[in-house]
């Protein structure tokens, strides 16, 4: 039997964005992490009908 670990869409989000800044900038990993948390908490204070 196979153990499937939970990954929180937010994780899933956090990490997308992660790879993104990691991909077109020369940040650090910790560095695009650290920014990715503060682009996602921006993201989420936008209205959804703006999004």
């Amino acid at each position: 039997m196979t153990a499937s670990t939970f990954v929180s869409l937010y994780e899933r989000r956090l990490k997308l964005v992660q790879d993104t800044l990691t991909k077109h900038s020369e940040l650090s990993t910790e560095s695009a992490r650290a920014l990715a948390v503060h682009v996602l908490g921006a993201l989420d204070h936008l209205p959804e009908r703006v999004r």
